[in-house]
């Protein structure tokens, strides 16, 4: 399975308007080489280099959908994340340069329920049938 992005490379700099002091929005991705058994997908971004910082979280992304445009519009539910609201928070490090994981997981099921922030890797924990990631870099 592979993720990439028309925005940008992988372990290269994201660009400013994709911040959340900014215009804060989603970059494209899209996703391919995923398992013929997938029933759905789910996707994170969160910061290694702040205490993994949940920037965004997205559960019960049809198996039929395998790319998100830049800004949206974005198939699934869309999780609060650790700036306290749903949907997409951008990089906003304090200071420095960091990293941002983009994660898809292929699952096994069609719908998960009552996931949130703070359960979501341990909800999809036992469905995942591959993963891929990509990072990008920003610095403030």
């Amino acid at each position: 399975m592979k993720i990439v992005s028309n925005d940008f490379s992988d372990e290269e700099f994201l660009d400013k308007k994709f911040g959340y002091r900014r215009e804060n929005i989603p970059p494209h991705l899209e996703w391919k080489d995923f398992p013929n058994d997938t029933k759905s997908f789910a996707l994170i971004c969160d910061d290694p280099d702040a205490g993994n910082w949940l920037h965004w979280a997205v559960v019960n992304i049809p198996q039929d959908i395998s790319e998100i445009s830049q800004g949206g519009p974005i198939p699934g539910m869309e999780l609060k994340n650790d700036f306290g609201k749903k949907g997409y928070g951008g990089p906003a490090p304090p200071s420095g340069t960091h990293k941002y994981s983009f994660r898809i997981y292929a699952l096994d099921v069609n719908k998960l329920e009552d996931v949130n922030k703070n359960n979501f890797m341990h909800k999809i924990n036992d469905h995942i049938l591959d993963s891929a990631e990509i990072i990008g870099l920003y610095k403030s």
